[in-house]
């Protein structure tokens, strides 16, 4: 059985322009108005998830999807710093910042670890193996990133060489325990011929 799963990365927001750790900010008006600009360029699926973060679910409307918000795809919970920037949490605990950049094990924010994430993100897809059928899911960049860590097989620190750009979709298709990966495929409104 060869399971589909279309990943969405949402939207621009203020948050993802700052570089600043998810605040709940909804998506600025340009984001909304390219999000909408694609409403009905995904293919078809058999099902659509959500992350329960706030861009993701204005990003699946936006789409025209109607998602189901599934907990398990939630971001990278960032503890205390969540909300701040990335240069306001190196000027204040600059230690902290640098062993999480480095170290896929380190809480030193008091939130979840990159480690855990990839843990979380693995149990999802094996589970997400099961469903025949093709699958969409709008989720939050460090999601995919894990995914694709995951996937890969690459050590942990492999997830900060990873980008992923807004409104692009990441393909994965296969089983449980092969997996093939397209990374960052731009979305157009002619996407859904493919």
């Amino acid at each position: 059985m060869t399971s589909r799963i279309t990943l969405i990365s949402p939207a621009m927001n203020r948050s993802l322009r700052e570089a600043r750790f998810d605040d709940g900010a909804s998506l600025d008006p340009r984001g909304t108005a390219r999000a909408e600009s694609l409403a009905g360029s995904l293919r078809a699926a058999d099902q659509v998830l959500v992350s329960p973060t706030t861009r993701c679910r204005e990003t699946a409307s936006a789409l025209g999807l109607a998602a189901v918000e599934e907990p398990e795809l939630a971001g990278l919970d960032m503890g205390r710093w969540r909300g701040l920037t990335l240069d306001e949490v190196m000027i204040r605990e600059p230690d902290a910042m640098m062993s999480w950049l480095t170290d896929p094990d380190a809480m030193s924010h008091g939130g979840e670890s990159v480690r855990a994430l990839c843990e979380r993100a693995a149990r999802w897809l094996e589970a997400a193996a099961e469903f025949e059928g093709r699958t969409i899911a709008v989720v939050e960049q460090e999601f995919i990133r894990a995914l694709a860590v995951t996937i890969l097989d690459a050590p942990g620190p492999a997830f900060w060489r990873l980008d992923v750009r807004p409104l692009t979709a990441t393909e994965l298709s296969g089983h449980a325990g092969r997996w093939n990966l397209q990374l960052g495929r731009v979305l157009s409104p002619e996407a859904a011929d493919r």
